[in-house]
């Protein structure tokens, strides 16, 4: 669109954050503290810090159909309720609606998402793990898909600045395939965890058990109060956002930060369709976007354009950015859209315990206990496989909600009662980084506001399935290996996206054949336009990947801001 001098004037900013979550808040703090005047574009509602958590206190005879979600719900949302717990009542309104966000699938892809500000760092597991240099060197060393372009030593002091400012409690433990990272004091271990952990340890040599490394306070630093954040109280309600301020979110901490600079503005209900590429000037000018609700085409201008609308979502807003230079979207290398990764979950075991019925837990911990990667480590792999797999599991006594039958005295006392301890774990194994697993834009399919639908061709492949019979044998034997009673594995069929965490499809390397992004997180031939999310991973390690998202967002934003004061932005 056309638009007057002063209007492009009053729409133009320093930098354009694209999505307000787990990576856009983190640029929208870092270049709002360096001084740039930053406009952060997020697509949906705006959700407002503690007033606008609808269940953030509600108890559970508080919540509508006992939790679950109604016929209406299901219809309206049927593949955000492919977890099984996205669409309750407590937190589905933070959830889409499929039928007004469809995409297609050729083959299954359980993409969940919320749209409003803070995105999925209002619902996210805030499990906060380190890659390791084995994770970082693995794809060079076998001669998988291609190399990352850093180390891990070139990223480890920007996991220390993010870490900082989060918060993650955790225990440090010097192990070289998980590395430590600035922790407050970890959760404690429940009895039931700490005997899970002495059997580990004491009969499988390179095994361990720790307690989870989450981003919840448990000694907030002073940078961390004034902010308004609390201590953890461990009412493991976090899916519904946290007014106390608690865990990490967008919400609670980054975008809280950038406001207080004054330098951020922020606009929802602002659905980016694509970068503006200038071919004369050899760089991108800014960003086109669609109104969610008046449908209008609006453009705003800056010297530097971070995509953080997430993996799927920032690598659709390439495609779509076309021009003579890229006709074909942002990339000259064949790479955007493929290389499509997630986490295979669902498979795991769970026992009983008859001991420690004099002891109970201490609250409702929001967290769990985590076991490191073993296999093709400290151990070989038993199948035929390449990587490896961790474990997040918790050890607690049943309560209220457990089945209970009967009637009369004997019931209300059994109701009133804890029952036997129970422990579980599910593994978390890794996905190679396949050609082939991909996403792109369909051509005879629009949304409502006329963009081409997300296409999803992905599915894991033999290493994966393989990989999955060692994750469950091995974690019946640990479970037995404590004298669990009735123990009993499991291995569903996976399906990509149920680990939501979506990685890859615009993928980081050295050079413009092999890579959509540089070092840098910079798309090659418009380096005034960085992208952060997920989108930009190489690999996939096995743990949770956040914490890289903020750590590679931190690092992009500093070198930015560094090369846009040498005057080559």
């Amino acid at each position: 669109m056309n638009l007057s001098i002063k209007g492009k004037a009053e729409h133009t900013y320093d930098a354009i954050v694209v999505g307000s979550g787990i990576s856009g808040g983190w640029a929208a703090k870092e270049l709002t503290e360096k001084g740039l005047k930053t406009l952060v574009l997020e697509r949906g509602h705006d959700i407002k810090h503690i007033v606008d958590y609808k269940t953030s206190n509600s108890a559970p005879w508080q919540l509508n159909h006992l939790n679950k979600p109604s016929r209406e719900t299901l219809k309206q949302q049927h593949k955000q309720a492919r977890t099984g717990y996205t669409v309750r009542p407590d937190a589905g309104y933070l959830f889409v609606d499929d039928e007004d966000h469809p995409y297609e699938e050729k083959k299954r892809f359980d993409w969940m998402r919320g749209y409003h500000t803070g995105g999925r760092s209002l619902m996210w597991g805030k499990q906060s793990y380190r890659l390791s240099p084995m994770d970082m060197e693995a794809n060079a060393k076998e001669g998988i898909a291609i190399p990352w372009p850093i180390n891990y030593e070139e990223l480890a002091p920007w996991y220390s600045h993010v870490e900082k400012f989060a918060g993650i409690s955790g225990s440090k433990e010097g192990l070289a395939q998980l590395p430590d990272g600035e922790f407050q004091p970890p959760m404690g271990l429940t009895p039931a965890e700490l005997d899970l952990k002495a059997a580990i340890e004491g009969k499988f040599k390179g095994r361990t058990l720790i307690p989870g490394r989450v981003a919840h306070l448990t000694a907030p630093t002073k940078e961390q109060t004034a902010l308004g954040r609390g201590t953890c109280l461990y009412r493991n309600m976090c899916r519904r956002g946290c007014p106390f301020g608690a865990y990490f979110s967008s919400q609670a901490a980054t975008l809280k930060a950038a406001e207080m600079t004054g330098k951020m503005t922020l606009r929802p209900h602002s659905i980016v369709s694509s970068v503006i590429y200038d071919d004369k000037a050899g760089k991108a000018i800014g960003v086109r976007l669609i109104d969610e609700i008046t449908m209008e085409t609006v453009d705003y201008y800056a010297k530097i354009i971070f995509l953080n609308a997430s993996t799927v979502a920032s690598t659709a807003i390439l495609m779509n950015s076309t021009s003579k230079r890229y006709p074909n979207g942002m990339d000259e290398s064949g790479s955007l859209g493929g290389y499509l990764m997630d986490h295979h979950l669902g498979v795991g075991a769970s026992g009983a315990l008859d001991t420690h019925e004099d002891k109970i837990h201490f609250g409702r911990r929001p967290n769990g206990f985590y076991i490191p990667r073993f296999r093709n480590f400290s151990e070989k792999a038993k199948g035929d496989y390449l990587r490896g797999f961790g474990y997040q599991g918790r050890g607690q006594r049943q309560g209220w909600s457990r089945y209970i039958g009967g009637f009369g005295a004997d019931f209300k006392k059994e109701l009133t009662s804890f029952g036997p301890w129970r422990v579980g774990m599910g593994g978390f194994g890794e996905c190679l980084p396949y050609d082939n697993n991909r996403i792109t834009l369909s051509k005879e399919k629009t949304d409502k506001w006329g963009l081409p639908l997300v296409v999803a061709d992905a599915e894991f492949q033999q290493n994966e399935l393989n990989m999955r019979e060692d994750m469950k044998n091995d974690a019946m034997e640990m479970l037995e290996a404590m004298g669990a009673k009735n123990v009993r594995g499991y291995n569903n069929k996976p399906s990509i996206g149920l680990g939501i965490h979506e990685m890859g499809t615009a993928r980081m390397g050295s050079s413009p054949k092999e890579s959509v992004l540089n070092k840098f997180n910079q798309v090659w031939g418009a380096k005034n336009v960085f992208c952060t999310d997920g989108s930009a991973m190489v690999s996939a390690a096995c743990t949770n990947p956040s914490l890289t998202y903020m750590a590679m967002t931190a690092r992009a934003v500093d070198h930015a801001v560094s090369e846009m004061k040498k005057g080559n932005l």
